[in-house]
């Protein structure tokens, strides 16, 4: 054989093996292997925010908390930072159970001919259908409207503030435009301030006064007292009928530019003025 026909003589043509990749050493492939990120798992949240949510403080100062031990996960105190938990998990705050739910608030300015209440076995439409949309979360109203009362009705999945909002202990301020089926008395406007005996009970208004520039049919009443129907069986008993009945403020809250049978989420501003609430 002639030595330019050896194999092993040959010179590889001009640019070969240019674009040719050498296989990575076997040791990086694994070094790659171990350095790829490990997939997160959706059941599981960073404690930080898991404190967040449940309305305790924020993520950052969260992170203060649990470096200062105030804050333990089944039983054990976690100061390790980005830790992860499940919602499963219990976790407790200076020894207190969390609910790592958000807290979402949601303020409805309701129609007329819708029940308050999460079901009704007579099929009857619920504020539950027109607040459908707002959140995943199970949100409840505070308190309740009759069926043809219209007016501000705030939802939320914050037990606590539910509880506040809805004892009468904490005087929270509802005022109601009344329409009469006539014009109210004075007299009788004076019987209303005084406070009225009732079958449940004595009841006190706040404050009543005649709608200014209205007819004197038409009235604006505040009460905290959250006895059902109160307001109308106020005026029933001293034999008037209200034909139309409107909550326009509910614990500070107003109707401004929110149209009937609309929502809207509450501002960080509004939660806050909520919560001063005592």
């Amino acid at each position: 054989m002639a030595k330019s026909d050896n194999p092993r003589n040959r010179r590889p043509s001009q640019g070969a093996g240019k674009n040719q990749r050498k296989p990575y050493p076997k040791k990086r492939v694994q070094e790659r292997k171990a350095q790829a990120p490990k997939k997160s798992n959706p059941d599981e949240i960073r404690l930080n925010r898991y404190i967040a949510n449940a309305g305790i403080c924020s993520r950052r100062e969260a992170d203060t908390y649990i470096a200062a031990g105030n804050v333990s996960v089944n039983g054990k105190v976690i100061t390790e930072m980005g830790f992860k938990v499940k919602r499963t998990d219990d976790v407790r705050f200076d020894g207190r159970k969390l609910n790592p739910e958000k807290k979402e608030y949601v303020l409805l300015n309701k129609p007329k001919n819708f029940i308050t209440t999460t079901s009704d076995e007579k099929g009857r439409r619920t504020v539950m259908e027109l607040v459908s949309a707002a959140s995943n979360s199970r949100l409840l109203p505070v308190g309740r409207l009759d069926r043809n009362t219209t007016g501000l009705l705030l939802f939320t999945n914050d037990g606590d503030l539910t509880k506040k909002l809805t004892h009468p202990t904490h005087g929270v301020r509802k005022i109601y435009h009344v329409h009469l089926d006539k014009n109210l008395s004075l007299s009788d406007l004076r019987k209303i301030e005084s406070g009225l005996e009732l079958e449940d009970g004595t009841v006190q208004v706040d404050e009543i006064s005649y709608i200014q520039g209205a007819p004197k049919k038409e009235i604006g009443v505040q009460i905290h007292s959250g006895r059902n129907r109160i307001v109308r069986r106020i005026f029933e008993h001293l034999g008037y009928h209200v034909t139309k009945l409107d909550r326009v403020i509910f614990a500070g809250l107003t109707k401004k530019d929110l149209p009937r049978g609309h929502w809207r989420y509450l501002t960080e501003q509004e939660v806050v003025n909520l919560k001063m609430i005592k």
